[in-house]
């Protein structure tokens, strides 16, 4: 069973959930856990005066996907962070390149989720996440998402991510804050959840 974990990241937040969730998927045994990025959109300039081009470094040896290679995994399971409520341009962008897959059904069957970051605690995980699904439900993607069997998001004692739609943080509105032990283990729990389920339809 092959598992990809794909994400677009702008300050890190992202790719550090991206990698508790590779970490909670590899625990299935037999799965072959793959981390990748999706192509950047913005140019170099834009990159460079919001900061985001050293940030970036932390990740720039991530190999970026191609659309034609979603077809090899048995689940997929997608990261970004939130624009208004939506994906970012530059997942979005990759979203709109696979209409290819779409027209021939490629994708249908397989099992996917998504994870977030916002820079506020209301900053519409949710939304996005719902967003998200809806994209790959027209992909015919089995949705998987965060149980409550996973206790880290009925808690109130501290500002956390976790919602059931899927793993997320907050990263604060300067980036300053990292993901949070509870949130990264919400993002381990999400990918060994969603790798069983691909597991068990596998067997089917």
């Amino acid at each position: 069973m092959k598992t990809l974990v794909l994400f677009y990241s702008t300050y890190g937040h992202v790719w550090k959930l991206a990698e508790a969730i590779a970490e909670g998927a590899r625990q299935v045994p037999g799965n072959d856990v793959i981390v990748k990025r999706v192509p950047e959109t913005l140019p170099k300039e834009v990159l460079d005066k919001t900061g985001a081009t050293g940030a970036q470094q932390a990740f720039a040896h991530v190999p970026v996907v191609t659309p034609a290679e979603l077809v090899e995994y048995d689940a997929i399971i997608f990261g970004t962070p939130t624009r208004y409520g939506n994906l970012c341009g530059q997942m979005q962008s990759f979203m709109d390149s696979t209409g290819g897959l779409w027209a021939t059904g490629a994708l249908v069957g397989k099992v996917g989720g998504a994870f977030v970051s916002t820079a506020t605690q209301h900053g519409g995980q949710e939304e996005t996440l719902r967003a998200f699904h809806t994209e790959l439900l027209h992909h015919g993607f089995i949705i998987v998402g965060l149980p409550y069997a996973w206790q880290g998001q009925m808690g109130h004692e501290e500002v956390t991510g976790g919602t059931p739609y899927g793993a997320s943080t907050v990263a604060g509105g300067q980036g300053e804050r990292q993901p949070s032990k509870n949130e990264l283990e919400g993002a381990r729990f999400q990918g060994r959840h969603t790798a069983e389920i691909a597991q068990k339809v596998a067997a089917k």
